[in-house]
């Protein structure tokens, strides 16, 4: 086990994918047989200890580099139950040490082609061109200032190459009107809902496009997941064009899971281009929640953070990741996940500022079932002064069964609900149903006049048909559009 990281090397430590010099080899022995004991370093090539309280993210199974996921927990990592989780960890001793505003700086993917090889020939260098006597001389003086200018002026190119430019500061969105009837509603002040369709299992799209037309005159928006337990299904950009087709305004969901950075640019220039202008960034769930022969855990090639990232610059600066420029930049809503109760709420909330200074302009939040958490959650983000800053809408899911309920309490990471709501079910009997879908509107009636909170998300799991029903009894049937139509982009 690593000295200063908890836990076990979830893999060996990489290998470079070219050859390199004798002298780069020996610096790589060096770096890993010293960096390896004391962090389980995997010799990325982009070394982030000094972001990440000295505790190596690479510890982290499903490859975050950039926070926690949803189903962070102190318990223990719920990808690898034998494991803690990694960056409750680094949260903690963060925390403890004063250095949480670290954790918001907007951290890279890895350079493939560095992995495997040494991160000391760039401190050397870049300690080389600040000028070592001034380095060595700033690092040991009494000026604490003085010596975390000068850290950061050796360490912070090294973490932050020019292709990603990643920092720690809100960058609003450079554009006026809205790009989506979702972002026109929002814009306007009005408590919006949106709801979960489920894309079919199969390539019959008869019975999901019915619930399309179901759900869309109670909606402004409907959501389409993207393969969630890893499980595969139609793919979300496929279900958002019907829906499209069908009068709805869809939201595409894409999962960092499934993707390449590659893949990902191109899939937002497609989206873009047929009209889908509202996209909600996810981490997606572990392979490990998937079906037998699961897919490799261990190399995820980008998380949900990074996605905002990639994607805001290609709407607002017009640059690919590599730099290129992009004549006809793409159009879209960017919004990512929240998990109020994933963690403790001082964490979640520093994972949901660093989203929202990526580019996340909308939450879509985790289930909840306890409003009075919730406020504890929205305190905490009204403390970092990112209320202002993002549109929230609280995720809500109508129990249809107790045996569904306790699933959800045990087994969905990020979901907690109250025990109180599960005897409420359990007395129900045979009326679980019409109790849970009482129990949806007290919650909705709970949370909608919080503070911060601007609609509700329903996700009703196959339930579809009781979406009307809520939104009726909720008194939340949405006020359409007259104007005209949102186009796709002009070629």
């Amino acid at each position: 086990m690593p000295i200063f990281t908890p836990g076990r090397r979830w893999q060996p430590a990489y290998l470079p994918f070219k050859k390199e010099t004798p002298g780069n080899r020996t610096l790589a022995f060096v770096e890993r047989i010293t960096k390896g004991p004391l962090f389980g370093c995997r010799m990325c090539g982009n070394c982030l200890l000094q972001e990440t309280a000295f505790i190596c993210p690479m510890e982290c199974p499903k490859g975050a580099r950039n926070g926690p996921c949803g189903g962070s927990t102190e318990a223990f990592c719920y990808v690898d139950p034998t494991r803690p989780c990694i960056w409750y960890a680094i949260y903690d001793r963060a925390f403890r040490m004063g250095r949480e505003e670290m954790l918001l700086e907007v951290l890279p993917p890895l350079d493939w082609d560095k992995v495997g090889g040494e991160t000391w020939g760039d401190v050397a260098r870049q300690v080389k061109e600040i000028g070592t006597k001034k380095v060595v001389v700033d690092l040991l003086s009494s000026d604490k200032d003085k010596r975390k200018e000068t850290a950061d002026a050796v360490f912070r190119p090294v973490r932050q190459p020019d292709w990603w430019a990643g920092d720690a500061v809100y960058h609003p969105p450079a554009y006026g009107e809205p790009v989506s009837e979702l972002e026109r509603h929002l814009l306007a002040g009005e408590f919006v809902v949106t709801a979960e369709v489920a894309p079919p299992m199969s390539a019959a799209t008869g019975k999901m496009c019915r619930n399309v037309e179901m759900v869309e005159p109670f909606v402004t928006a409907v959501n389409f997941t993207d393969c969630p337990s890893a499980t595969p299904r139609m793919s979300s950009l496929a279900c958002s064009v019907l829906a499209l087709e069908h009068g709805a305004e869809p939201v595409l969901q894409i999962a960092a899971r499934d993707r390449t950075r590659t893949g990902l640019q191109a899939e937002v220039l497609g989206a873009s281009a047929l009209g889908i202008r509202n996209m909600l960034c996810l981490s997606g769930d572990s392979f490990r929640m998937g079906p037998i022969p699961r897919a490799r855990a261990d190399i995820i090639d980008i998380d949900s953070i990074q996605m905002l990232w990639i994607l805001r610059r290609m709407r607002d600066e017009g640059i690919y990741l590599d730099g290129r420029s992009i004549k006809n930049r793409p159009q879209y809503f960017l919004g990512a996940a929240a998990s109020p109760f994933a963690s403790r709420p001082e964490f979640q909330a520093i994972r949901e500022h660093k989203k929202v200074n990526a580019g996340a302009q909308f939450f879509q939040t985790n289930l909840v079932y306890d409003p009075d958490g919730l406020e504890i959650w929205l305190n905490e983000l009204a403390k970092r002064n990112i209320l202002d800053k993002v549109y929230i809408l609280i995720g809500i899911t109508p129990l249809k069964t107790v045996k569904m309920a306790q699933y959800m309490h045990q087994d969905i990471p990020g979901v907690s609900i109250p025990m109180r709501l599960l005897k409420r079910l359990e007395s129900a009997g045979d009326d679980a149903a019409e109790e849970g879908v009482q129990i949806a509107l007290e919650i909705i009636e709970a949370v909608k006049s919080k503070q911060g909170v601007h609609g509700i998300h329903l996700m009703a799991v196959g339930w579809e048909s009781i979406v009307p029903r809520i939104v009726e009894e909720a008194g939340l049937l949405p006020v359409k559009p007259t104007g005209a139509a949102l186009l796709p982009l002009a070629v």
